[in-house]
């Protein structure tokens, strides 16, 4: 059965890319980094899941969602076959732990699937998988 791709962004801490990368060693799932332009200025070619940080850390003012994950989404393609988001954040941020995916989740209709803290743990990778894979299963039934 395909595997839905996951596209993410991650900063330089990477954390958000190592929960990322775990997901394509434990469950074979195909990621793609939007950190590269090449990667950003493409259309997905199906469903795909975004996997995406939060930087809100208090101010109201502040842009929560990654400026190139704003950009792949600039694609009306893109924003159409997006089917799922999953977060990453910091519990320190408060109200705004979430603030990304949660406000994508609400602008765009689609659901959040996970959300993990920092690089997440591999509980959390286990439970996501779990996730993808009921997913795969939904998608692949039509």
């Amino acid at each position: 059965m395909p595997k839905v791709p996951v596209y993410y962004y991650s900063s330089v801490s990477n954390l958000t890319g190592r929960f990322a990368e775990h997901l394509a060693a434990v469950d074979g799932r195909p990621v793609f980094n939007l950190a590269d332009a090449m990667v950003r200025r493409r259309e997905a070619g199906g469903p795909w899941v975004l996997l995406t940080p939060s930087y809100k850390a208090g101010n109201a003012d502040e842009v929560t969602l990654p400026a190139p994950v704003r950009s792949f989404l600039r694609s009306p393609m893109n924003r159409r076959r997006l089917i799922g988001i999953i977060g990453s954040g910091n519990r320190n941020f408060g109200v705004y732990y979430q603030a990304a995916a949660r406000q994508l989740a609400q602008l765009s209709g689609r659901p959040v699937l996970f959300e993990f803290e920092l690089s997440g743990t591999p509980e959390d990778v286990e439970r996501c998988v779990e996730i993808l894979d009921r997913l795969d299963a939904a998608v692949a039934a039509g």
